[in-house]
């Protein structure tokens, strides 16, 4: 047989963790890699974080799954939680993050047809964004390397130029649903939306009864020194997508909304079997426990301001490879001036792990918890492997 038993879609490295231990991935070797990675902005809160763990082995003796036929008490306290820290007046649990988006797209398209209006299905989106894997969520973007092999695409989707407020009210017309849109774009490379941007597109939706959906989904929950990014840009959404580190690990993920957004949202218009179980609900109630607090807050714009400020000192030694820092929080990119890519395999040999993404940038990603003596020995590491590192032929 030529095919993997796991569908070789995934370009595996050679890293197999079996074992992690707060900021540390352990391989089957007993090698240690530092994880600034965090599972892709997932493990916020690190590996084996006991409150988590805890919660989690307590809900499993308990009840796992059941039904969303039937009333869920756990469901409705984390929504509760959730409402009262955010913009929103109701949740739809998933999960993912591709799923809360198609919630959150199936939202603001039923918005409009519950207010009479059909017509106006098309959803503005920005060129390089990413918003998941399904058929809807690749639909959503203009990158080839996603919707290649997978035509027909969905209908009902524009693309303009990211951070163009002037593209984005230009194409706005008589079947124009809203805006979807990640304040930061991470697959994109660590981008982050200017204020007149997103206050802009705020303003077009108020003036047009446009819904303003965010994806939420990789820069929420703590990673950018608020619960949400949105708070830093002065506005609120109409619809929200958030996932990754929403359970610190456990797959789930959240459409929040308002009321009058979500009022196209009834009996019988969306569900999910597994979505919203008993299980999640306690992960997602332990990661609130401990990020939803102004403390860890500020712990996380601290540690983001350390880490940046160590990388920006670091990068003048070793201009031949990067040119600059850019993000918010803990949600850092840094841009480079050969293959990021190529870059990344080669810190994993040093036991270092980042994310590549778009634009030749390294994600770094570090969990939350991260305290100075991490932020030291990733520093002090990045600048050794990049004294060491031979660029490709082709860049040298």
């Amino acid at each position: 047989m030529a095919i993997t038993p796991l569908m070789p879609v995934y370009p595996r490295c050679e890293v197999r963790p079996v074992k992690g231990e707060g900021v540390y991935l352990i391989g089957e070797g007993g090698e240690r890699y530092l994880d600034f990675a965090s599972g892709i902005a997932v493990n916020l809160l690190g590996h084996s974080h006991p409150h988590l763990i805890g919660a989690i082995q307590k809900q499993t003796e308990t009840l796992m799954h059941v039904s969303n036929l039937y009333g869920s008490p756990q469901g409705e306290h984390l929504a509760q939680r959730l409402v009262d820290l955010t913009f929103a007046e109701t949740v739809f649990f998933t999960n993912s993050g591709a799923e809360a988006v198609e919630c959150a797209i199936k939202t603001a398209r039923r918005y409009h047809h519950a207010r009479g209006n059909p017509h106006k299905h098309t959803l503005i989106t920005f060129s390089n964004a990413f918003h998941g894997r399904t058929m809807a969520t690749i639909s959503a973007t203009d990158q080839s390397k996603l919707r290649d092999g997978f035509a027909p695409l969905l209908e009902g989707f524009k693309v303009v130029a990211f951070d163009d407020l002037d593209a984005a009210l230009a194409a706005i017309d008589e079947n124009t649903a809203g805006f979807l849109v990640e304040p930061i774009q991470g697959e994109g490379g660590i981008r982050p939306a200017s204020q007149a941007f997103m206050q802009g597109l705020r303003k077009a939706c108020d003036e047009h009864d446009l819904m303003l959906v965010l994806d939420e989904v990789q820069c929420g929950v703590a990673r950018t020194g608020t619960l949400y990014a949105y708070e830093q840009y002065g506005i609120t959404p109409d619809i929200m997508a958030s996932a990754k580190g929403i359970g610190g690990g456990f797959p789930m993920g959240a459409c929040l909304a308002t009321e009058h957004a979500a009022q196209g949202m009834v009996i019988g218009t969306h569900g999910s079997t597994y979505g919203g179980n008993p299980l999640a609900m306690a992960a997602g109630e332990a990661v609130l426990d401990v990020v939803a607090t102004p403390e860890f807050l500020e712990h996380v714009r601290m540690m983001g301001e350390r880490l940046r400020s160590a990388l920006e000192q670091m990068i003048p030694n070793h201009d031949h490879l990067f040119e600059s820092v850019r993000g918010l929080g803990l949600m850092l990119g840094i841009k480079m001036k050969t293959d990021s890519r190529a870059f990344v395999g080669y810190l994993r040999t040093q036991g270092i792990l980042t994310v590549a993404a778009g634009d030749n940038v390294v994600r770094v990603l570090p969990p939350l918890i991260i305290e100075e003596a991490d932020i030291r020995a990733f520093v002090e590491g990045l600048s050794a492997a990049s004294a060491a590192y031979e660029l490709p032929a082709q860049a040298a």
